[in-house]
């Protein structure tokens, strides 16, 4: 699980192999061994027990901005595997071998979108036309990047043109899957004009850290991307693998949206647009938990969603190294 502290006030202390949750008079005790992460969104504070007990436990603990986007993680301070797999990072980006790789991430993430809305034109058949059209120009996007061959940064300009047409015609189609009232013109950050793009980041920044923490255990370097550049203090393969998984996501807020939960009471209003309140936080992620925790089946094992980004991970820093793949893989 995650233990989620979105209370301004609340303290967060040990007891034994305990975490402690205090907000005013009323206090939970949760079992370290059931936490994986310690999402904290807001005003709180931690012992140093309680820290360290993150820290003999593998919990990392990762602080969100109001938007959702993780600025800063307490992590034990040991690399996550040999250096050989950083090193073989470093080589790959500038070979073809490199190329074929990134383009696989952003390819996935289109076959990821035309499903999904493959899905939702046979749930609505009055949007079939429009949702058909969209899904044959994401295909025709689709099938040009999986066609480019040569290096890496040859390629990057013309990776980075295709991917945003492409998004340009997901979004249009994901608009029309949300009720009349609620559609968004643009998709938006810092703020999000709209309850959609409110909900979609704050999600995509809860991903961000699911990635990071798989890099982190895998030895990958976050800091050395692909697709996206080197720049200082930018997680670039973060940005990268999380092309996979964004979908995710968009499953999520969709769905919140279909089951009538989008409220006007989850939003706070910002200077030009919006913010998720305490409320909005907790009807997000019981969902997006719900379905990152949700048992599916992949590369012959059953396993949970989330923890397919960690597979993915392990895989890419063994194949990096020469290790064969596990024999489940």
């Amino acid at each position: 699980m995650e233990l989620i502290l979105t209370t301004f006030g609340t303290y967060l202390h040990r007891r034994g192999e305990l975490f402690v949750v205090r907000i005013k008079e009323q206090q939970q005790e949760v079992a370290a061994r059931k936490v994986r992460s310690i999402l904290i969104t807001t005003g709180a504070s931690l012992s140093t027990d309680a820290i360290q007990l993150a820290i003999e436990k593998n919990i990392d603990i990762v602080f969100l901005d109001r938007v959702g986007d993780p600025y800063a993680r307490v992590w034990h301070g040991r690399p996550g595997s040999t250096t050989a797999i950083r090193r073989a990072q470093l080589r790959l980006a500038d070979t073809e071998a490199g190329l074929r790789l990134a383009l696989g991430w952003v390819v996935r993430k289109l076959d990821n979108q035309i499903r999904f809305l493959g899905e939702a034109r046979s749930r609505r058949s009055r949007l079939s036309a429009e949702l058909t059209r969209r899904i044959d120009a994401l295909r025709v996007h689709r099938d040009a990047l999986d066609a480019l061959d040569g290096l890496l940064d040859a390629q990057r300009e013309t990776i980075m043109g295709l991917e945003g047409r492409a998004g340009r015609t997901y979004w249009e189609a994901v608009n029309l899957l949300l009720p009349e009232s609620q559609r968004f013109d643009a998709r938006s950050r810092n703020p999000a004009r709209d309850p959609f793009n409110c909900l979609l980041n704050y999600s995509y920044g809860v991903l961000y850290g699911t990635v990071e923490r798989a890099c982190i255990l895998a030895g990958l370097d976050p800091y050395v991307g692909f697709v996206h550049t080197d720049h200082y203090r930018k997680k670039s393969l973060v940005f990268d693998l999380i092309e996979c998984y964004r979908i995710w996501a968009d499953e999520t807020v969709v769905g919140l949206f279909a089951a009538r939960k989008v409220k006007p009471e989850l939003f706070d209003p910002l200077h030009n647009g919006l913010i998720l309140n305490k409320q909005g936080k907790a009807v997000l992620m019981e969902r997006f938990g719900a379905h990152l925790d949700e048992q599916i089946r992949y590369r012959n094992r059953r396993i949970k969603r989330r923890d397919s980004v960690q597979l993915d991970c392990h895989r890419l820093a063994n194949d990096w190294i020469g290790r064969g793949p596990d024999e489940n893989d």
